[in-house]
């Protein structure tokens, strides 16, 4: 998909403020609102913009502690990786994971209410899945940076 500047600058807008209404934008990157609603639509249909969220403050909503957690797989066929891939994805607590190169093969970023919701996250469920060899976890001490906002530019 091909984007101009006024594109950039209505990704830039929304990624700060998925709040606005198509007037607004169109009035910050200078074009009507019916042409702002358009592009937008264009953007959404070519699978540029996936969703529009509220992004929920975990501390405000009681989930207190986040973990980054490194896991190494058992065996590396194509089952234990969809396998672990379907399990991550199942999980509510599992805000992000990768695939990795090097000597981990998946990270998570993980958020939960306290320490006995992560204990039984880790070793209730976690390290009992049969394709998981081993699970390396550090806590949050506090966020620096976090931003949903992809550096498209405006």
């Amino acid at each position: 998909m091909t984007l101009d500047g006024t594109d950039r600058a209505i990704l830039a807008l929304l990624q700060e403020d998925a709040g606005l209404s198509h007037a607004e934008l169109g009035e910050r990157v200078g074009v009507s609102a019916a042409s702002a609603w358009r592009r937008i639509k264009r953007l959404e249909e070519g699978g540029l913009i996936r969703a529009r969220v509220a992004l929920v403050d975990p501390a405000r909503a009681g989930l207190t502690v986040q973990v980054i957690i490194t896991v190494t797989l058992r065996y590396h066929g194509d089952g234990q990786r969809e396998a672990f891939e379907a399990w991550a994805d199942k999980r509510p607590e599992v805000m992000s994971c990768y695939a990795l190169t090097g000597d981990k093969d998946y990270v998570l970023h993980v958020v939960v209410e306290d320490m006995a919701a992560y204990d039984h996250f880790l070793t209730g469920d976690l390290l009992h899945q049969d394709y998981v060899a081993s699970a390396s976890s550090s806590i949050v001490l506090r966020e620096i940076k976090y931003t949903t906002a992809l550096p498209i530019g405006g």
